[in-house]
């Protein structure tokens, strides 16, 4: 059984815990190969090199098929092929944590051409921008030159799509639009003690009627701040799994390494909300 608890009652709360956690991954699933599940065990192991691997295969098997019959050259209003650029993106940022800095550029110039290509089949303009947008985080996760101009481009991209966009928390909240957002919010809660050090306020302008300056605030926070936080987590060698379903205080979890009993349920894992580590039923 995967958890041993004290009482029948604290036992029903942790697997209603796991449950929801289960149905939230069903909601967003894509088809990474059991990869990403494997990606974050290697997270929790300071294996980051075999993390790289494993977020690098997830890639490759989302941008083959996104989700089970979908094209990745069609054009998709959801956007969900975006998440085999987040993996790729992410991949980088791994190999860079384990100190190889070519497999971490490898992956980003793969990732930069892949985001040009797929303007293709995602074509409405303010999609067109977020793309944009994570060219700019490729540069930055793989050390290449570029990503300050990228994301003025990405800006002025957003900004000129905006007379086009009717609901700009509908793209916002979009599988392409939270993978571009998904990178910096882990890199950012590995250095944050495991919290959430990157809110939806942050990442978005104070007026959604001004449709193009609220998504294109995107870009420049990111150009402000994505480069500096990937440093920091490179010179500390540390990248924390990225945040699930999470549990404060509790009584049926306690983590071996830093005695936190604070749960973060990610992917196939259990693990320390604040270490990344695996957390042990007490």
């Amino acid at each position: 059984m995967l958890y041993t608890n004290k009482c029948e009652h604290t036992r029903g709360n942790v697997l209603t815990k796991w449950f929801v956690h289960r149905r939230r991954i069903n909601r967003m699933h894509t088809q990474d190969g059991g990869h990403i599940a494997s990606a974050v065990g290697a997270l929790a192991q300071r294996d980051y090199q075999t993390a790289g691997n494993h977020y690098s295969r997830a890639a490759w098997s989302v941008l083959t098929e996104p989700r089970a019959g979908r094209d990745p050259f069609a054009p998709d209003e959801r956007g969900y092929v975006g998440a085999g650029l987040q993996y790729l993106l992410t991949s980088a940022i791994c190999y860079r944590v384990a100190g190889e800095p070519s497999r971490a550029t490898h992956r980003g110039v793969e990732a930069v051409a892949i985001a040009g290509d797929l303007t293709t089949a995602l074509d409405e303009p303010v999609q067109q921008a977020c793309l944009e947008e994570l060219r700019a985080d490729c540069r930055v996760a793989g050390g290449l030159d570029g990503a300050a101009s990228t994301y003025d481009t990405a800006a002025d991209a957003y900004r000129a799509a905006g007379d086009g966009i009717e609901n700009p928390h509908r793209w916002a909240t979009s599988p392409l639009f939270e993978a571009a957002a998904g990178p910096i919010k882990q890199v950012a809660r590995s250095l944050a003690n495991g919290e959430i050090a990157i809110k939806w306020e942050n990442l978005h302008d104070a007026d959604p009627s001004a449709c193009g300056d609220f998504l294109a605030h995107r870009a420049t926070y990111k150009r402000q701040r994505f480069s500096g936080l990937v440093e920091r987590v490179v010179a500390d060698g540390f990248l924390a799994a990225p945040r699930g379903t999470t549990e404060y205080a509790t009584d049926h979890h306690r983590c071996p390494h830093c005695g936190s009993t604070d749960v973060n349920w990610v992917a196939e894992s259990v693990l320390c909300l604040r270490c990344s580590r695996p957390t042990e039923p007490v």
